[in-house]
């Protein structure tokens, strides 16, 4: 059956909107039909090869939508059911997952070798970060979908399988932030507003934004962030200015370049814990001397996909979207149509795009 998808034809090529001729499940398999899909700024590192997958394929790995069908075997999902997509799947066998650290799991991006699809004119296509989730309506392996808990709405549920659990996930498991810390976040993108509501739902008692755009501020503030910082040189002083010329407890980088790392670091007080969460190039090389890593007594620590489990951190997720304590539409900047994503990837390349939302 064809259906309409973004495809990336080769790594540097932009998306092409065009059909797809997409298989019934067979056994294991799930088919749904996506309600919303996010465009992350990983999906742009997968365009111009700062990640490898490959190709061509099918991008898109924040999605939700409704179950169409399932292949033998298939127990935990019904068609009409409501799922989120989980690009990351873990094995339940490799030597992470038996530490429990499910989001490092060896095995979590096999499938986005297998061909899942074909064009009209029969070339293979492989599923992106496993889930294809740029088309109106994809073949998953089951291990990618949960059950979308009740009382989410299904479009902005779409956000909680990559950014909201990656900003909640660095603020609560990776970095620990706890009641009255003082929180700088770096980047005010999806995964950035995300990370300041968890900083906020952890009782942080002062959560400052950091972003090149003057524009974000009243998104940043919204999301729960007490003071706002315009990127410069001189970031690390202003947050020490703010902070009683101490630095915050915890700094998260969500952007992945070396001058924002080195610029978070320089933020956190001497003790402090900072988090890097964004996915910068083998080009951006961070520096540090012997000295300063003694003298600072700092704790330096990358974090994959927040450190999350979602079969664990979704319902929690849930309760938090709920209770009004976690605002999904406040991350989304912009909607669009599937037609619309190759112009949002070009906003994101020259500094432009927010969070825009893809909607089905």
């Amino acid at each position: 059956m064809a259906v309409r998808a973004a495809v990336l034809p080769a790594v540097g090529s932009p998306l092409e909107i065009t059909d797809i001729e997409l298989p019934e499940p067979g056994p294991g398999q799930v088919r749904l039909r996506l309600a919303a899909a996010g465009v992350c700024h990983s999906d742009l590192s997968l365009t111009n090869g700062t990640m490898r997958v490959p190709v061509p394929a099918v991008l898109g790995h924040e999605g939700a939508g409704t179950v169409l069908s399932v292949g033998e075997g298939v127990a935990h999902v019904a068609p009409g059911d409501a799922v989120v997509l989980n690009w990351a799947p873990s094995c339940g066998s490799c030597h992470a997952c038996s530490l429990g650290e499910v989001w490092l799991c060896a095995n979590a991006l096999n499938g986005a070798a297998d061909v899942y699809a074909r064009t009209a004119d029969g070339t293979d296509l492989h599923p992106g970060l496993n889930v294809a989730a740029f088309a109106e309506e994809t073949v998953v392996a089951a291990s990618c979908v949960l059950p979308l808990p009740d009382g989410i709405p299904l479009t902005d549920a779409a956000l909680l399988g990559c950014a909201v659990l990656t900003g909640y996930g660095a603020v609560h498991h990776s970095a620990k932030v706890a009641p009255g810390e003082t929180v700088a976040v770096f980047g005010a993108g999806g995964v950035g507003l995300a990370t300041l509501q968890a900083a906020r739902i952890a009782g942080a008692a002062r959560i400052i934004a950091v972003d090149v755009s003057p524009a974000k501020e009243a998104l940043a503030r919204a999301a729960g962030a007490t003071d706002y910082v315009v990127a410069s040189e001189g970031t690390p002083r202003e947050i020490r200015a703010l902070t009683g010329k101490q630095g915050v407890d915890v700094s998260v980088e969500c952007v992945g370049r070396a001058v924002t790392i080195r610029a978070a670091w320089e933020s956190t007080r001497r003790g402090g814990r900072t988090t890097v969460v964004g996915i910068g190039g083998k080009d951006q090389q961070v520096t540090f001397n012997a000295l300063e890593i003694f003298h600072w007594g700092r704790t330096l620590t990358g974090c994959v996909y927040g450190d999350s489990d979602p079969a664990r951190d979704l319902p929690v997720l849930a309760d938090h979207v709920r209770a009004g304590r976690l605002d999904l539409g406040a991350l989304v900047t912009e909607r669009i149509a599937l037609d619309g994503i190759p112009a949002a990837f070009e906003n994101m390349t020259a500094g432009k795009g927010g969070r825009a939302l893809v909607v089905f």
